[in-house]
């Protein structure tokens, strides 16, 4: 494992971060489904992977056992909840650790910090769902561009469109994705 990929004891998924990397993706914890495998996003009915894709962040598509690789595309991986797994609807306060979260991204320092739902957002951001809104934030963190992306969990498909993620798409990458 390189240092960016090291697995705090106790951490469910380990960091995928290191300096200069392009844009870093945030969720919320790991699903039941990434913990079993011990791989990002990695529950059947998850978009990520091919999103990732689809939108032209990176070449090829990936599978969830690839996630080391992803800093060779400037893309790095992290949660706001280390330590826990499961739903999000099974999540309390304590299982946040924001303080952390800041200092990790301070250290990596990302050009665009993007969360995957707005469930990860409002708990760093301190901002209410419906003050929430998808696409580019106002505030930056740690001197990042901020993105809310709909989530790509199945179990969120009700809430699911494309649109942002082909905007933050065109900001990292300067094209006009598909």
């Amino acid at each position: 494992m390189t240092a960016g990929l090291e697995c705090p004891r106790g951490d469910i998924l380990p960091d995928v971060l290191e300096p200069g990397l392009r844009v870093v993706f945030c969720g919320t914890q790991a699903g039941a489904a990434s913990a079993r495998r011990g791989a990002y996003y990695a529950g059947p009915g998850n978009k990520f992977w091919p999103v990732l894709h689809q939108t032209g962040l990176v070449p090829l598509r990936l599978v969830p056992e690839d996630f080391r690789s992803l800093p060779r595309y400037g893309i790095g991986l992290t949660d706001v909840a280390k330590r826990t797994s499961g739903p999000d609807s099974a999540l309390r306060g304590s299982h946040f650790d924001v303080a952390g979260f800041e200092a990790r991204i301070a250290a990596s320092a990302p050009d665009i910090l993007a969360f995957n739902g707005k469930r990860a957002a409002q708990a760093v951001l301190g901002i209410s769902e419906g003050r929430l809104s998808y696409g580019r934030q106002a505030e930056k963190l740690a001197g990042a561009e901020i993105y809310v992306l709909p989530s790509t969990s199945g179990a969120a498909a009700g809430f699911w469109s494309i649109e942002p993620w082909k905007q933050l798409a065109m900001a990292v990458t300067g094209t006009i994705s598909r």
